[in-house]
C-alpha cells in the first residue's frame, strides 16, 4: 500500500485587478517539482469580479519511500 505527501503551492498572479499569469514562470517551477519527484494533481484559481484570479493554486503528490 503507497503512502503519499501533499504540497500546495501558491503563485500570484499580476495586473491591475490580477488575472495575469506569467507561464514560463509557472511552467519552470512546476518542471522543478517534477524533475523532484512530486506529480500535480489539481491546479485552480481563485476568483475575483470578472472572472479575475487572485492567486494560482497548483496541489502536487509524491509518494513516501521510506516508511
Amino acid at each position: 500500500m503507497s503512502k503519499w505527501e501533499y504540497k500546495t503551492v501558491t503563485f500570484e498572479t499580476t495586473g491591475l485587478w490580477g488575472g495575469s499569469l506569467n507561464v514560463s514562470n509557472f511552467d519552470n517551477e512546476v518542471n522543478k517539482y517534477g524533475q523532484d519527484g512530486w506529480e500535480m494533481v489539481s491546479c485552480f484559481a481563485t476568483h475575483q469580479a470578472q472572472g479575475k484570479s487572485s492567486a494560482v493554486f497548483a496541489v502536487f503528490k509524491r509518494e513516501i519511500e521510506d516508511w
